[in-house]
């Protein structure tokens, strides 16, 4: 089993603080820290832990298929060395024009528990004819995952891979509300994951509402997910129209300590449920344990240790 996923890779800078500045203000940080980002890459960061060191998960192949500045550049260098030996990073698009990486900064508000990104990237994005170029340097791939990124691009990987390889799954992130085609790309996926923002967006109340009105327009996708912050999550398999409710994660003592990448976390559970758990669990099984996996990453600063969601889980 191969998972091919395609979004931006980002180095974050994360400055905690104890509320948000005002326009002019000057404002002390309380902490500050660095990390690699990207929808996709924080996905298979919690993806490499999951399948990694178990048997049962042993020929699972985690890919990455991003554009990264110069291979010799030092943010090239520690992505690479961050995702070894777990995550196959040789289809990568390096741009050797370039030495800066994408980047994003964060404030994160102690006092809200929220966050606001700032992006910036100088780095000229994936084209078509980049994408299906590597597309066919591929390995019998069976599942890819798409941020959903650049529409219109997007959009033509998808149809090509519908004709390249017509027994693979494709999946979409369907997030940002403001961002056009994102619906096109829905109606042309397996697996759609929508984000509370998009939703709310585009005007429905709630997850449920959501997912059952996007299944009379999303005609080729299998399964729908959405997720509602603290109101937990739902999917919706198309075919039986059989709809299933999570609540959120909660534990003792639980309280939002870092939900920087929840989001990513929550696909990365969802997508090892199907890909590597199969009939072995059912939907409600598979929703609970992504919901159950973004929780904990909520309550932790990054992601490491997440393959902790596995104990005792059933």
């Amino acid at each position: 089993m191969s998972l091919v996923a395609i979004g931006a890779c980002y180095l974050d800078t994360i400055l905690t603080t104890p509320h948000y500045p005002g326009e002019d203000d000057k404002l002390r940080a309380s902490s500050i820290s660095h990390r690699r980002g990207g929808n996709c890459p924080n996905s298979l960061e919690v993806l490499k832990q999951l399948t990694a060191n178990n048997p049962s998960t042993a020929d699972v192949s985690l890919n990455l298929i991003a554009v990264l500045p110069a291979r010799t550049s030092t943010a090239s260098q520690e992505i690479q060395s961050a995702f070894k030996p777990h995550v196959d990073l040789s289809h990568c698009i390096f741009r050797e024009a370039y030495n800066e990486p994408a980047s994003s900064y964060i404030i994160k508000s102690e006092s809200s528990g929220s966050r606001t990104i700032v992006n910036y990237s100088e780095l000229p994005e994936m084209t078509v004819d980049e994408f299906t170029q590597i597309a066919g340097q591929l390995t019998n791939p069976s599942w890819f995952h798409f941020e959903g990124r650049i529409p219109d691009v997007t959009l033509s990987c998808i149809r090509h891979l519908r004709q390249q390889y017509p027994s693979a799954t494709i999946s979409v992130e369907v997030e940002k509300p403001g961002r056009e085609g994102l619906q096109n790309l829905a109606e042309e996926a397996d697996v759609v994951f929508y984000s509370k923002s998009w939703a709310q967006g585009n005007g429905y109340q709630t997850a449920e509402e959501c997912v059952q009105k996007q299944s009379t327009l999303t005609r080729k996708a299998s399964l729908l997910c959405c997720t509602w912050g603290q109101g937990g999550a739902v999917a919706l398999e198309t075919k039986t129209q059989s709809l299933v409710q999570s609540p959120a994660y909660s534990a003792a003592n639980f309280r939002v300590i870092d939900p920087i990448g929840a989001g990513d976390t929550f696909i990365a559970g969802m997508l090892y449920a199907l890909i590597c758990r199969g009939n072995e669990w059912s939907l409600s099984q598979k929703l609970g344990f992504a919901n159950r996996l973004a929780g904990m990453k909520v309550s932790q600063e990054g992601f490491s240790g997440l393959n902790r969601a596995l104990e005792g889980f059933t």
